[in-house]
């Protein structure tokens, strides 16, 4: 069978996408190869402007185009109320639910030491400053409710303790093992609501 290069390295670029197979990357591969040019060049296009445009907010930590994001940067929110979390797609999850009205501050990841990633490779150094600034009363720690979520909390617990501060953790309206980006909203408005001191 003859091998057609470009449609090869196509379907293996597919292939490192996290969750994508050699079937899946294949039929990507044919999906795009039966598009209109433009709508490939609009594709390419627009992996290239969130690769150029998109970062880290310098506060929070969150995914923005501006720096700050509108989040730290948005007036009405409550300076007082940070919301502790693993990524930006929890930042999304628990936007959605219209209960949050204050910050946030994105680890960029969990504890985990069998895999390497311990707290100097989270902005764990940068939530305590922001904790030791004295604006905040409340933080929320919000990470997953799995082992590594758990045991992040409790590290992050035993660093903000003596600083003056409540410490929360959202209700177990959350499942054990679960990700608050599959939460749905009823989950997620009822661990918001319920939450409970550490």
């Amino acid at each position: 069978m003859q091998r057609i290069e470009s449609l090869e390295r196509l379907k293996q670029e597919f292939q490192k996408l996290p969750g994508i197979g050699a079937r899946s990357a294949e039929r990507l591969a044919f999906h795009v190869l039966r598009e209109p040019r433009a709508q490939a060049a609009a594709l390419a296009q627009a992996i290239l402007d969130v690769k150029d445009h998109v970062k880290h907010c310098g506060t929070c930590f969150n995914l923005t185009e501006q720096d700050p994001c509108a989040i730290c940067s948005d007036p009405q929110r409550d300076s007082g109320e940070l919301w502790v979390v693993e990524q930006s797609k929890d930042v999304m999850a628990l936007e959605s639910t219209g209960l949050i009205h204050g910050g946030y501050h994105v680890l960029l990841g969990r504890l985990a030491p069998l895999e390497g990633i311990e707290p100097g490779d989270l902005t764990i150094d940068a939530l305590v400053a922001r904790v030791k600034g004295g604006q905040v009363r409340e933080v929320v720690l919000a990470t997953n409710p799995t082992a590594e979520g758990d045991g992040t909390a409790l590290y992050l617990e035993s660093l903000l303790s003596g600083l003056g501060v409540r410490i929360t953790r959202p209700a177990r309206g959350l499942a054990v093992g679960s990700q608050l980006e599959y939460a749905t909203p009823g989950m997620l408005e009822s661990a918001i609501r319920g939450r409970t001191p550490m």
